[in-house]
């Protein structure tokens, strides 16, 4: 426990304010034994300088012309013009020699207790917990709001549509907002935590605006603001999880982490509804708020830094503190460049998505993942049509909690497949294609028309609201399940641009997700519940045969692409 607090960000405050005083490393504690190959000179010119290539691969006479030496004391003629220079270097491949390894290398030593792959079971399950909690935090302040619309109608005298745009906006930022600062995580020299907890610290401040806002603008342009710098939890969340687990743990971690993501929104119109209801309009934003608040005090205190090449730098540094050699460091200072910035790997990550997004596989997963996306946020407009102008329940939010009871058999049964099918064909096939990953799709796939269906053509008076309600709740195998299998399959189908991959997924769902939600009153009304649901169940169904295309002819598309595995 006292390593978790040690390597959180109030413990590295702490150790760095007392000068490693309080909640000490052991190379921090008196009686540390420095490793002797970070004790050399730094002046020992065998140690840190490589072979060099001579300044001038051929002598030159007293012309300046390129001569050859024949024999001791004797030149060759000089060469001919038509001689290529670039060959001769070429073929002299000897005077390069092999660069020596970095002799001041920091690494991670056999069963290092620091390098996250080997924290304790417990541990990681703990801080992957967190994770999950931080995601739950955030993700919920996009559901929870829709409580407030009727109440903001009322008072501020808007439409439907403008009052909406509170959600609209709020999931447009957290896919936008990726795109900007996920490179700062990418940054070992930051990491993941400031990043996380500075954005969750904004997150709280930008409540009140809202909460104590006297106009509709206000509270749309702070709810723009709270999704933007809230979104690193909801795009890099999964790869804090891979920091930690093995490859092959994997596919439970991210299942763990989704579960936090899809009980925000389901459980958001049940928090806020109650709320709303009896005080108006700024309490679901108020619960939002002590949420949110109560998360960046326990994450602030409890967790711990996942990169693991952010805790290299971090140990070099007391190293280099601790014996005075200034070049002590780890690979990735080494590697370096100094041009890298911020803004550089933010223009290199947009432009590398945008490009990934072009490619026919990537398209397609995209384009699949935001139709369920947005059919998710759709709910959020068909409820209160069905549940409270229907059936008249008072808090006609309630029936999201069949998502949440759907979630949890859905993540066993995601488990058990995984455990005594997926992962024997994965040990025992060395060749094993991405795309045999996208089978449970199919399965998955089928629960999102089955869902619609039921839901739409039951939400009538004459039939027992169970009904409907267990119809919704069919809809979270479908949408837990794609999720899943596609993201696991961009992120292993394309593994060296992962981050640039998943955060061009994010922006392209979120901002068509964002969107629907804006006319989905109309939509319904228009179409009717039957016939708006049957044309959202038409369209997944058309996605299930090409998913199955693409599971059976994806590796000649990867083969032709620039940037596959």
């Amino acid at each position: 426990m006292l390593d978790i607090v040690r390597d959180s960000t109030v413990g590295q405050i702490l150790n760095w304010a007392s000068s490693g005083r309080i909640l000490p490393y052991p190379d921090q504690r008196k009686g540390y034994i420095v490793p002797s190959r970070f004790l050399e000179s730094p002046s020992r010119p065998s140690s840190l300088q490589l072979p060099s290539l001579p300044a001038e691969p051929f002598p030159r006479s007293a012309t300046g012309d390129v001569t050859l030496i024949n024999e001791p004391g004797t030149l060759a003629s000089p060469p001919k013009a038509d001689i290529d220079l670039e060959k001769a270097l070429d073929s002299k491949p000897e005077v390069i020699a092999e660069q020596p390894p970095y002799p001041f290398l920091v690494t991670w030593e056999e069963n290092d207790s620091d390098n996250p792959r080997n924290w304790s079971r417990n541990k990681r399950l703990f801080v992957g917990f967190l994770i999950s909690f931080l995601t739950f935090s955030v993700y919920i302040g996009s559901a929870i709001y829709t409580s407030s619309i009727p109440s903001l109608i009322a008072t501020f005298g808007v439409s439907q549509v403008v009052a909406t745009l509170g959600l609209t906006l709020f999931v447009a930022a957290y896919g936008i907002g990726p795109m900007f600062l996920a490179p700062l995580q990418e940054m070992p020299a930051f990491g993941r935590n400031p990043v996380y907890l500075a954005g969750l610290f904004l997150f709280v401040v930008f409540q009140f605006p809202v909460i104590y806002a006297k106009n509709i603008g206000t509270i749309l342009a702070f709810r723009f603001l709270a999704g933007f710098v809230g979104s690193p939890a909801l795009a890099t969340g999964g790869a804090s999880m891979m920091d930690i687990f093995e490859p092959l743990q994997a596919p439970y971690a991210i299942g763990v982490w989704s579960i936090g993501a899809v009980c925000g929104p389901t459980l958001g119109p049940v928090i806020g509804g109650f709320a709303a209801q009896a005080k108006g309009w700024q309490w679901p934003i108020y619960e939002l708020l002590w949420i949110s608040a109560f998360a960046f005090v326990v994450l602030a205190f409890f967790l711990p830094e996942t990169s693991g090449e952010t805790i290299l730098i971090r140990r070099a540094e007391r190293l280099r503190q601790l014996t005075g050699n200034p070049l002590i460091k780890t690979q990735y200072e080494v590697d370096r460049q100094e041009s890298e910035t911020v803004l550089s790997l933010a223009t290199e990550n947009f432009s590398r998505a945008i490009q990934l997004t072009l490619e026919p596989a990537v398209a397609f997963a995209n384009l699949y993942i935001a139709l369920v996306y947005a059919i998710l946020y759709l709910w959020f407009e068909a409820f209160p049509l069905v549940f409270h102008d229907i059936y008249h329940f008072a808090y006609p939010g309630l029936p999201f909690v069949a998502f949440v009871a759907s979630a949890i058999f859905t993540f066993i049964a995601y488990v058990l497949y995984q455990h005594y099918h997926l992962r024997p064909r994965v040990l025992n096939d060395p060749d094993f294609a991405p795309e045999n990953r996208l089978e449970l799709g199919l399965v998955a796939g089928a629960f999102i028309p089955i869902s619609l269906l039921m839901f739409g053509w039951s939400a009538r008076a004459s039939v027992h609201w169970i009904v409907p309600v267990i119809g919704a709740a069919l809809y979270l195998p479908g949408v837990f399940g794609l999720f899943q299998v596609i993201l696991l399959y961009l992120s292993i189908g394309w593994p060296r641009y992962a981050a640039s991959i998943l955060a061009g997924n994010d922006l392209f769902r979120s901002t068509i997700a964002s969107v629907f939600p804006l006319f989905g009153v109309a939509f319904f009304h228009r179409l009717g519940l039957g016939g708006a649901s049957t044309l959202l169940a038409a369209l997944s169904i058309l996605m299930i045969p090409l998913l199955y295309l693409l599971i059976k002819y994806g590796a000649v598309l990867r083969a032709r692409s620039a940037f596959a595995n």
